[in-house]
């Protein structure tokens, strides 16, 4: 069975759907698509991450394009300059949406990031900024000293005056980063978790409406739904749960 995206009437809803992105976490392509039929529909934004990306490459990209969906490539891109620029140019081909580099990359590596990215059918870019799965013993493991909000502010900042699109950031830091960079700027939120979810391997986390309601953009939520009986159904849920904190 071949789902694609199909139209929701409530408005709220259908505003939600531009909110969620479901994280196809999975190691082939044939396991990626299988749980794109079980969503039935409900979304139209999805995750291709590394793990997936390097098993199916393009190809997966271009079938989910053709499907009707968004897609956000969750590369993480951290290289040179001339490299970095490079991989946003071929990206650029095959019709991503969303692509992430590390905001730790540096100014010149998200300078020339963002020069390559004015290309027509360019991607969105996003910097991430501090792993959700970091908390402050981890960051001092590798030399930040400063707490987790501190140095996700720092190279948010870095990021916007570099002229990179939006901001990957934990539910913890969204607030004070849309305090920050201002009401336009695009905040994508993961480690979002239901009252009940194993928090599994992130330490950042929330839930979706209260990630909403402290200035997030986007959510990407991937166990919560990939790991449901229905994925379908809990999609479901996580909209409405959007839809409701979007109308405070």
């Amino acid at each position: 069975m071949t789902s694609t995206p199909t139209p929701i009437a409530d408005s709220n809803i259908l505003d939600a759907r531009e909110r969620l992105i479901v994280a196809l976490d999975y190691p082939t392509a044939r396991q990626a698509l299988d749980l794109v039929d079980r969503l039935e529909g409900t979304c139209t934004w999805l995750k291709v991450g590394m793990e997936l990306y390097y098993a199916a490459g393009n190809s997966l990209v271009e079938t989910l394009r053709r499907r009707g969906y968004n897609v956000f490539l969750d590369l993480k891109l951290h290289d040179i300059p001339n490299t970095v620029a490079g991989a946003v140019r071929t990206v650029t081909q095959v019709g991503a949406s969303l692509l992430t580099l590390h905001a730790s990359g540096g100014r010149a590596m998200m300078t020339a990031a963002a020069a390559a990215a004015t290309a027509p059918g360019s991607p969105r870019l996003l910097a991430v900024s501090v792993l959700t799965s970091m908390d402050s013993e981890e960051l001092a493991g590798v030399g930040v000293t400063d707490t987790p909000t501190a140095q996700v502010l720092r190279l948010s900042t870095l990021a916007k005056q570099c002229g990179i699109n939006g901001i990957v950031c934990s539910p913890q830091e969204v607030d004070e980063v849309r305090e920050a960079l201002g009401a336009q700027a695009l905040l994508v939120t993961p480690g979002i978790r239901g009252a009940g979810d194993a928090v599994g391997d992130q330490r950042r986390i929330a839930t979706a409406g209260d990630a909403i309601g402290r200035g997030a953009s986007m959510l990407v939520v991937g166990r919560p739904i990939t790991q449901a009986a229905v994925p379908a159904q809990a999609a479901s849920l996580l909209l409405q749960e959007i839809a409701r904190a979007d109308k405070r």
